[in-house]
C-alpha cells in the first residue's frame, strides 16, 4: 500500500511547527469540508489509502475517537503510515506497549518515522541495544528526528560516532542538532593549534548561525557573544536582542552590557531589570553596580542581594565592597567569608587585605594562598608583598614571578628590580617593559633609566647643527613623568634643558616641584636664576632646602650674602653643612665661615 499519509513522519507526538496555513494561504473551509467527506465516501468503499489519510486528518485534528477505526482499517489492509499514525494514536491514548508493536510493525515495514519513534520508546524503557537499533535504521533511511536521537544517544555513551550523526541531522535542517553540534565545535576550539582553533570557532558560527534562524535562542546568545569577541558589536547586539525577546535572560543581560558600554545606561537597566526578574544573577549583580555608582546604596544592596540568592557567589562579594566602602568593616568580613568559602577567589584576596589591615597577618595568608592558588594575580602580588615584609625575598619574588607572567604591571616592576639587583640585565629588561607597558610609572622610569646608563655620552652639537630625536629612554622618562613620577618630571626637564628648550625645562621642573621634589624646586631654582629671576628661584631654593636639599641651602647662603643679609646668610650656610653631601658641606663651611668673619669684624 501507499506511504502517502505520513502523520508526524518529522515529529512524533508533538505537531511540527508551521503545519497550519499561514494567515494569508488559509483553504477555503468548504473545500476541506468536501475533502473529507470524498476521503469519508472512498474509505467506506475499502480504500485504504484513503481511509490512511483522513485518520491521519483526524489525528491531527485531535479526533482521536474519529481517527483509530479508519488506521486501524488501512493498517489492517497493510498501511505503514497508518500503523505510524496508529502507534502514535495509541501512545496518546496511554496504551505505549501497543503503540510500540504498531511502530514494530510499520517500522519492519519501513517506515523511518516509526522507526524513530520505537527506538525512542526503547530508550526511553532503559534498553539501550533496542534503541539504538531502531534509531540507527530510523537515521540510515535519512530520518532528521532518527538522526539526532541517535547522535544523542551515542552522546550520552560517549561514542565519537555521535558527531557523525549529530552533523547530519544538523544538515538536514535540525536546529537543536545544529546548536548542539555548535557548542561541540566551540569546546574544541580551546587551547591548541591556533588555526585549528579558528576553524572550529568558523564551523561554530555557522551553526548557530544555522540554528539562531531557525528561532533557538541559545544559538543566537552564542552566536551574539562570538561577534561581540570579534567586535562585531551591532550585528551581536541584534542576535543578542532577538534571543533576549525570546525570553532568554542570558542574552538580556548581554544586551545590557553592550548598551552601558554605548553609553545607553538607561536602555542598559531595562534589559538587566528583565533578565535579573527571570532568575539572571549576573543581570542582578550589574543593577546593583548601576545603583551603587548613582548613590542608592539600600537599591544596590537589595540587587546583589538578589543576585545571591539566584547562586550568583558575585552577590556576596559586591555586599562586601559595599559594605567595606561604607565602612562597615565587620559585615564586609561577613561577605567575603561567604563568597570566599564558596570559591570566589576576589573575595578571598579581599577578605585576606581586610584581615591584614585590621593586623591579622596569620589570618590573612591562608586566604592570599587560596586566592593565589585559585588563579588571582592580586594575590599572588599581595603574597609577594607579604613574604617581602617578612624579608623572605625567595618566596615573595617566586609570587612576585607568578603575578607577573599573568600581567601584572607592579609584580613585573619588582621582579625587574630583583633582576636588577641580581645584574640580570637583560632580565630586568623584558620584566620593566612590562611594567612600564602595563601602565606602571616607576616601571616607565626605571626603564628609562636602564636605557639611559647605556647611551654614549653625546658629542657637542656645533651651531646650526640639527638635534636628535628623542631617544627611547627619553620616550620612557616622558611616559612616567606623564603619569606624575617626580624624578621622570624632573629628567625630563633635563633632557629639555639639555635641547635650550627652557619653557618645557621650566614646565616639568615646577611640576615635579609642585609635587613635592625637593630636585625638581632646586633645578627650577636654577633655571629662574638664569632667566634672570634670583627672587622666584629663591622661593624655590627655600622650599627645596626646607625639604632636605643642601645645594639649595648653600645657594640661598650665597644669595643672602650678596644682598648683605649675612645673619640670614650663615643660617643657610650652617644648614647646608648638615645637610651635605660633602662637597657641599665643605664649601658651605667656607662660606660661612667667612660670614662668621664677616659678623665679627
Amino acid at each position: 500500500m501507499g506511504d502517502k499519509a505520513t502523520l508526524f513522519e518529522s515529529g512524533r507526538f508533538v505537531q511540527p511547527a508551521g503545519t497550519e496555513p499561514a494567515r494569508d494561504e488559509m483553504v477555503d473551509l468548504g473545500e476541506a469540508a468536501e475533502e473529507e467527506m470524498r476521503l469519508a465516501l472512498a474509505a467506506q468503499s475499502g480504500d485504504a489509502e484513503a481511509a490512511s489519510v483522513l485518520g491521519a486528518m483526524l489525528l491531527r485534528r485531535g479526533d482521536l475517537d474519529g481517527a483509530e477505526p479508519h488506521l486501524r482499517a488501512a493498517t489492517a489492509a497493510g498501511d505503514r503510515a497508518a500503523a505510524n499514525n496508529l502507534g502514535v494514536l495509541l501512545h496518546q491514548r496511554g496504551y505505549p506497549e501497543e503503540a510500540a508493536g504498531w511502530w514494530r510493525i510499520a517500522a519492519v515495514a519501513g517506515s523511518a518515522a516509526a522507526a524513530h519513534a520505537l527506538g525512542r520508546h526503547h530508550r526511553e524503557r532503559g534498553d539501550e541495544p533496542a534503541a539504538e537499533y531502531w534509531l540507527r535504521q530510523s537515521a540510515e533511511q535519512g530520518h532528521v528526528l532518527g538522526a539526532y536521537a541517535l547522535a544523542d544517544l551515542l552522546e550520552h555513551r560517549g561514542d565519537v560516532a555521535a558527531e557523525h550523526w549529530m552533523r547530519a541531522a544538523a544538515e538536514r535542517g535540525h536546529r537543536e542538532a545544529a546548536y548542539r553540534l555548535a557548542r561541540a565545535l566551540d569546546r574544541t576550539a580551546g587551547p591548541g593549534e591556533e588555526t585549528a582553533g579558528d576553524n572550529a570557532v568558523a564551523e561554530a558560527e555557522q551553526w548557530y548561525r544555522q540554528a539562531a534562524a531557525r528561532g533557538h535562542r541559545r544559538a543566537a546568545l552564542h552566536l551574539g557573544a562570538i561577534l561581540e569577541r570579534r567586535g562585531e558589536l551591532k550585528e551581536a547586539g541584534r542576535w543578542y536582542l532577538t534571543s533576549a525577546k525570546d525570553g532568554e535572560p542570558r542574552a538580556a543581560c548581554a544586551l545590557g552590557f553592550l548598551l552601558r558600554d554605548a553609553g545607553d545606561s538607561e536602555s542598559a537597566a531595562v534589559w538587566w531589570l528583565r533578565a535579573a526578574q527571570e532568575g539572571d544573577g549576573n543581570a542582578a549583580n550589574a543593577l546593583g553596580a548601576l545603583h551603587a555608582e548613582r548613590g542608592e546604596t539600600q537599591t544596590a544592596e537589595r540587587w546583589y542581594r538578589a543576585a545571591l540568592d539566584a547562586g550568583d557567589d558575585n552577590g556576596a562579594y559586591n555586599l562586601g565592597l559595599l559594605c567595606a566602602e561604607q565602612g562597615r568593616t565587620a559585615q564586609a568580613e561577613q561577605w567575603y567569608r561567604r563568597a570566599a568559602y564558596a570559591g570566589h577567589r576576589e573575595a578571598a584576596n579581599a577578605l585576606a587585605i581586610l584581615l591584614l589591615q585590621g593586623g591579622d597577618t596569620t589570618g590573612a595568608e591562608p586566604w592570599f594562598s587560596k586566592a593565589a592558588e585559585a588563579g588571582s594575580v592580586d594575590a599572588a602580588f599581595n603574597l609577594g608583598i607579604l613574604y617581602a615584609g617578612r624579608g623572605e625575598e625567595g618566596a615573595a619574588l617566586r609570587w612576585y614571578e607568578r603575578a607577573a607572567a599573568a600581567g601584572h604591571a607592579e609584580a613585573a616592576l619588582q621582579v625587574g628590580i630583583a633582576r636588577l639587583r641580581d645584574g640580570d640585565e637583560p632580565e630586568a629588561e623584558r620584566h620593566l617593559r612590562c611594567a612600564a607597558g602595563g601602565g606602571s610609572a616607576e616601571g616607565a622610569y626605571r626603564l628609562a633609566a636602564l636605557l639611559d646608563a647605556r647611551r654614549p655620552p653625546e658629542p657637542a652639537h656645533e651651531l646650526g647643527e640639527t638635534v636628535q630625536e628623542k631617544t627611547e629612554c627619553e620616550e620612557w622618562y616622558e611616559r612616567a613623568a606623564a603619569q606624575g613620577h617626580r624624578r621622570a618630571q624632573v629628567r625630563v626637564g633635563m633632557l629639555a634643558a639639555a635641547r635650550g628648550d627652557v619653557v618645557e625645562a621650566a614646565r616639568w621642573y615646577r611640576a615635579a616641584a609642585e609635587a613635592g621634589s625637593r630636585n625638581g624646586a632646586f633645578n627650577l631654582g636654577l633655571l629662574l636664576a638664569r632667566e634672570g629671576s634670583e627672587p622666584e628661584a629663591a622661593v624655590w631654593w627655600t622650599r627645596a632646602a626646607d625639604a632636605g636639599h643642601g645645594r639649595a641651602a648653600l645657594r640661598l647662603a650665597l644669595v643672602y650674602a650678596r644682598r648683605g643679609e649675612l645673619a640670614e646668610g650663615q643660617r643657610w650656610a650652617d644648614r647646608a653643612v648638615a645637610l651635605g653631601p660633602p662637597e657641599v658641606a665643605e664649601r658651605a663651611g667656607r662660606l660661612r665661615d667667612a660670614l662668621r668673619e664677616e659678623l665679627s669684624a
